[in-house]
């Protein structure tokens, strides 16, 4: 159990003086080296966060009205998300020894309500993958079985949570690189609406699907840390206007629609305890009065492969800058430009990486651009507008967030397409830029967690939050 488990109960042991912010940061920090054999971080920021949390304290006491609204909250980063004067390397030999000059608008902003920020998280390289294990930094493992992993790619984020080593953590999730490893590891992972939060300062990978999110113990602090990194960015097109109190919204007291797919939920690939754990669920929310039906969606097959084409084919563009020549690494047995560029990104990358930027390449090429890329845009767009539809119907739509819970370390890295399968469930939010959500709601027979997904329509942060908080308390 978390020493702290949300932002408020932190503040309240600040005001009273039961603690001090130095006292906090200092139990993180022991937290972070009592479970270093996990391999959750990359870089632990101890002497910035002590300083920070020495000035805060005094700030604090000098005038309690005068700390910013975070005051207390201790978070870890991803490493993909860029912290001024701070490394970031996406888990890559690529970026290796790279300092980013600026942070993040979604740093900057949790940095001026007074977050303090305790270090960066392994993950699989550039983001690709979902167990965690991709990374130049070797793999994380998960606090509730080390012989597991944890899930990916923001592994070493939902570990950081899991294990107690800061109250909350950003993650980034492409294709459910939040919600999948929060269900393997236990905690809350959610994912708004695509552009509800500026992607400026989050290394790209699909840009079209990426979106930063968030790991947490409550849904409180999840809704307070997305009101805040919320909202337009003059250096991100895509990050929309609107920002609502959600902090301020959690309060739920009505009945609504819920819808689940029969083919996801009867599946046989689907662990017999996740469907149990799901069919409970919905029969509790009957007894509440809520509508809980099945419905049919027949796109459930083809998401993860429109899915893997579409990413790859972002990946193939968006890794073209790490060249060997501008930034990162390059390669010492270079002799001319040509072998410069071969050998770098053949030394830098990993085999992952590797694989998704050929394949990315391949189906944006002349001769199979309109049979792969243009056909998987086609999927695309038919997955939302029937996803659109249904949630015209239905407030949420609840799957499982992964069909089995954490396997073992080591047990599906040679086999790509298993792993990719993985995803089948979280996917779908990020086809169609949809808000959603993974819940622990139960422990395996195994020992190990189950989560359960909710997703909503988008700029329906409020909603969704406000029933999730419902959900956990039934």
């Amino acid at each position: 159990m978390p020493k702290y488990t949300s932002l408020s109960k932190i503040q309240s042991a600040l005001r009273s003086g039961e603690t001090t912010l130095v006292e906090i940061v200092n139990y993180y920090l022991s937290q972070i080296e009592a479970t270093q054999h996990l391999n959750a971080y990359i870089e632990a920021f101890a002497e910035k966060a002590l300083q920070q949390a020495h000035e805060l304290d005094v700030k604090f006491q000098e005038n309690p009205a005068s700390v910013g609204r975070l005051y207390g909250m201790v978070i870890s980063i991803k490493d993909v998300i860029c912290y001024q004067n701070h490394h970031v390397t996406a888990g890559s030999k690529m970026l290796e020894g790279f300092t980013s000059l600026f942070s993040a608008t979604a740093v900057e902003r949790l940095l001026a309500e007074d977050v303090i920020i305790i270090g960066r998280t392994n993950c699989d390289e550039f983001a690709m993958g979902s167990t965690n294990e991709n990374s130049c930094y070797g793999a994380t493992k998960n606090a509730a079985d080390p012989t597991k992993v944890p899930g990916g790619s923001s592994g070493g984020a939902a570990v950081a949570v899991q294990a107690d080593t800061c109250l909350a953590a950003l993650g980034s999730d492409t294709g459910g690189s939040v919600r999948q490893p929060a269900a393997f590891c236990g905690v809350i992972g959610f994912k708004p609406t695509y552009g509800r939060i500026s992607r400026y300062g989050l290394l790209a990978y699909g840009s079209s699907f990426d979106q930063i999110g968030v790991f947490a113990h409550s849904i409180e602090d999840a809704a307070l840390l997305l009101e805040i990194m919320a909202g337009a960015d003059d250096f991100d097109s895509t990050a929309s206007l609107q920002v609502e109190s959600y902090s301020q919204q959690l309060y739920f007291n009505k009945k609504v629609r819920i819808a689940y797919f029969k083919s996801a939920l009867e599946n046989e690939s689907l662990d017999v305890e996740i469907k149990q754990t799901a069919f409970s669920l919905i029969q509790t929310l009957q007894k509440e009065g809520h509508t809980v039906e099945a419905v049919d969606f027949n796109y459930l097959d083809y998401i993860i492969p429109a899915y893997y084409v579409l990413t790859t084919a972002e990946a193939s563009s968006n890794l073209a800058r790490y060249d060997g020549i501008r930034f990162g690494y390059r390669s010492p047995n270079a002799t001319n430009l040509d072998s410069t560029y071969k050998k770098s990104r053949t030394e830098g990358f990993g085999t992952e990486v590797k694989r998704r930027i050929m394949l990315g390449t391949f189906v944006l090429s002349a001769g199979y651009y309109d049979a792969y890329y243009t056909k998987a845009q086609q999927v695309r767009r038919l997955i939302a507008d029937k996803t659109k539809e249904i949630l015209q119907d239905f407030d949420f739509i609840l799957m499982p967030a992964a069909p089995t819970t954490a396997w073992n370390l080591g047990e599906k890295i040679d086999n790509p397409v298993a792993m990719y399968l993985a995803d089948i469930f979280t996917v779908q939010a990020n086809m169609t830029g949809m808000p959603a959500v993974s819940l622990p709601i139960h422990t395996h027979s195994n020992g190990l967690p189950i989560g359960l997904q909710l997703m909503a329509d988008q700029w329906k942060e409020s909603e969704l939050l406000a029933f999730s908080g419902y959900v956990l308390g039934l």
